[in-house]
């Protein structure tokens, strides 16, 4: 009997708490306000949505970034190698005076001189000795006339004309290789005071005279309306380059990573704290 009252009162209880229930579910709850009410968007019927899927099998992929990815070719990943070698390693004055190369400003103010005096083209040259030919076979030759002031090109050529102190103003490329065949040059134009200059980019010598690259060019003379502008040179690259004792004692090089840097700055760090503590000590 006791078991039954017991199951009686739960069934009851259990009862009352369901209804409970459904009446508070009934009860309406405060409508949001306007604001944030969602506003049906009209879809239309000519433009559908298609999402795209990207699994297998579906849509293209979206193009990335692959860059760190790329297998280099063998003679790019060399030269990074070497710039980063070169970074790395203590390079001596004599070969790091040619990374002291001059400004923009100075390598356009050169070049729009040396503009003037570039040597005929190789069909320049043809057209010039045909008519020169015609005219000597018409018997109609005019005399000799004074060989053309033009850039004078080719290492030995160059190292001739300082040599003879014949020029006046000699230009050496920076990036030659190998190194070797320009780096002795430099201290010959200091010995036969020969003004000279290191710039950026053999090509641009190259383009100069016709050529794919040059390693060095130079000028003998130029014309008397010229004259002002090569004297201004002059006295620039002297200051810059003969005079200056200083680019044959700055070594090069020497240049660590990232993370070897952050190490040895920590390193100091450490060295600073412990000289503090020992000072501190002392002065207690």
């Amino acid at each position: 009997l006791a078991q039954g009252r017991l199951y009686s009162l739960v069934r009851v209880r259990l009862a009352a708490m369901g209804k409970a229930a459904k009446a508070a579910a009934k009860k309406k709850l405060p409508s949001a306000p306007l604001a944030d009410r969602k506003k049906k968007v009209q879809k239309n019927p000519l433009f559908e949505s298609t999402p795209r899927s990207f699994r297998i099998g579906g849509d293209i992929q979206p193009k990335r970034d692959l860059t760190r990815f790329v297998k280099w070719p063998k003679y790019i990943r060399l030269q990074r190698m070497k710039r980063i070698m070169l970074m790395r390693l203590k390079v001596p004055p004599a070969i790091n005076q040619f990374n002291l190369a001059i400004d923009r400003n100075q390598a356009e103010q050169f070049l729009r001189l040396a503009k003037k005096y570039m040597p005929e083209t190789r069909a320049e040259k043809k057209t010039r000795l045909m008519e020169l030919a015609q005219a000597k076979k018409d018997g109609t030759e005019e005399k000799k006339k004074k060989r053309p002031v033009v850039i004078k090109y080719g290492l030995n050529f160059v190292t001739k004309l300082v040599e003879n102190k014949e020029a006046k103003l000699v230009v050496i490329a920076h990036d030659v290789d190998p190194i070797e065949l320009v780096a002795w040059l430099p201290t010959l134009c200091r010995k036969k005071d020969v003004p000279y200059c290191i710039i950026k980019g053999k090509a641009r010598l190259g383009q100069l005279v016709h050529k794919k690259t040059a390693s060095c060019i130079c000028l003998t003379n130029v014309k008397k309306e010229d004259q002002a502008d090569l004297a201004t040179l002059q006295k620039n690259f002297s200051a810059q380059f003969n005079d200056n004792v200083e680019h044959r004692r700055r070594w090069g090089g020497g240049i660590m990573g990232i993370k070897s840097q952050h190490v040895m700055q920590r390193r100091e760090k450490a060295i600073q704290l412990e000289q503090a503590k020992k000072l501190g000590l002392q002065l207690s």
